[in-house]
């Protein structure tokens, strides 16, 4: 920095090199041209191109034909449609138009498409009870057996869930009366976890509180979910665990609940999301790798993802982790619209996860309005003795709009692993309050950035 040139207030007392701060007249940005950006997006390219559609016969399977009847249950005539095009080979399970009523799980099976059509809407029964006998599942990163998902599958190839209705969880559903009272049982899966119980012994059902996620593809290999509608989940809301070769396309999601993630990307791989809408009660759309040394022991990454053209209008936009034991790695980001909420990026950990994430690219995106626009919060305490601090590396944004935002960045992270090698090009936020908090990083470095009229351009560090 010019010896004569002092920083600005905000970044007074942080330890900057080769760094020069200076007004910028124009509101267009200009940056160098990175060599290595059109290398990271060619793998993107290449991810898409090789991500593998299900397999389905085009045979179809009419509830209608196995006994359906509207105010009756539809469950018994959905899961013997299933059966009889597993019988044949597959082919489409077709809900039509009316609003069904499911008292229990719609379990899928290999090349078995469920088409909703336009005006149909299946809608699961508010009791627990219908949920059982338990399934095995992942609950927050952590694997055990409890209540169903309410659409599941289990070790499948080919499947998919189609169409222009609605899948509802139900308004009424007593699971979400189980918010306030899960913190015991999640405690003790927590701990059942890290202390190495088997998963055969980890049993939450009748008189446990865990509410089971909308949608659930639990080892899954060449899915689709596109077009439909999602609405009233209990928990998490489109969960792929272990799943290879994804595609997510043109859903929506209109649910506001405590913890209603829109699409959790989790131990995943070969996943394209695109040209969906989300307005969520948590984050529009997560990616994980589990939890703690359960987590790091199954040791399944997150990887090869790209999630594009997508409105987000969630709690929190884009989100990695807390989950994230697993490690994340080789996401990108691009062409997504961010509407308003806490977070628009933000990115977790804490001294219990371990993990690595790494080359992870977003670029092309609009920011509304957020309390904090880059949050990493990567020290939550540990409360199974923080031994293993989560790393966070080698991330890019890029070319980014932002019209009001609380905070610009806020990064907390562990002595032990700092945030590092983090590039942020091209960036211009209108309307900022705080511009930033670091605590614990290593080169950050800021090329053609502009916080309101203050343009920053140079490499930060910052070690408490």
């Amino acid at each position: 920095m010019n010896a004569m040139m002092s920083p600005p207030r905000f970044l007074r007392g942080l330890c900057l090199c080769a760094c020069m701060f200076g007004s910028v007249a124009a509101a267009t940005l200009t940056w160098a041209k990175d060599p290595q950006a059109d290398s990271d997006w060619l793998l993107a390219d290449e991810i898409v191109a090789a991500i593998q559609l299900p397999n389905i016969p085009q045979r179809e399977f009419p509830i209608s034909n196995f006994g359906a009847e509207p105010g009756a249950d539809v469950r018994p005539a959905i899961l013997s449609a299933i059966d009889a095009a597993v019988a044949t080979g597959g082919g489409r399970v077709l809900i039509p138009e009316g609003v069904w009523l499911s008292h229990g799980p719609v379990v899928l099976q290999s090349r078995i498409e469920l088409h909703l059509a336009e005006g149909a809407v299946l809608r699961f029964s508010p009791d627990p009870a219908d949920y059982l006998p338990v399934v095995k599942t992942r609950w927050e990163g952590t694997e055990l057996y409890s209540y169903s998902p309410l659409v599941y599958a289990n070790n499948v190839e080919d499947v998919a869930i189609t169409g222009k209705g609605t899948i509802d969880g139900n308004v009424d559903s007593v699971f979400k009366q189980w918010h306030p009272k899960q913190g015991p049982d999640m405690q003790r899966l927590r701990t059942m976890g890290a202390s190495g119980v088997p998963v055969a012994e980890r049993v939450f059902g009748e008189g446990t509180y865990l509410r089971p996620p909308l949608i659930q593809l639990f080892g899954a290999k060449r899915v689709l979910l596109a077009d439909f509608t999602a609405i009233h989940s209990p928990f998490w809301v489109n969960h792929l665990v272990y799943t290879d070769h994804a595609t997510v396309r043109g859903i929506r999601v209109d649910s506001h609940f405590p913890n209603n993630d829109g699409v959790d990307i989790e131990s995943s791989s070969n996943v394209l999301l695109e040209n969906s809408w989300f307005r969520t009660g948590d984050d529009s759309v997560v990616v994980k790798s589990g939890r703690d040394q359960d987590g790091r022991e199954i040791g399944i990454p997150s990887q090869r993802i790209v999630v594009r053209n997508n409105d987000m209008g969630g709690e929190d936009g884009i989100a990695l982790g807390s989950e994230m034991s697993g490690g994340i790695r080789d996401v990108f980001f691009s062409d997504n619209v961010l509407r308003k909420g806490i977070s628009a990026f933000r990115f977790k950990a804490n001294l219990d996860r371990g993990g690595l994430v790494e080359n992870v690219r977003l670029r092309n995106l609009t920011v509304e309005a957020f309390d904090n626009l880059f949050w990493f919060q990567l020290n939550y305490p540990g409360e199974l003795g923080g031994f293993f601090p989560s790393t966070y590396q080698d991330i890019v944004f890029e070319n980014i709009q932002a019209q009001k935002v609380g905070t610009f960045l806020e990064v907390h992270a562990p002595d032990a692993a700092p945030l590092k090698d983090v590039v942020f090009r091209g960036i211009h936020v209108s309307e900022v309050e705080t511009p930033m908090v670091i605590e614990n990083a290593v080169n950050l470095r800021f090329e053609a950035v502009k916080i309101a009229e203050q343009r920053i351009d140079g490499v930060l560090s910052w070690r408490k």
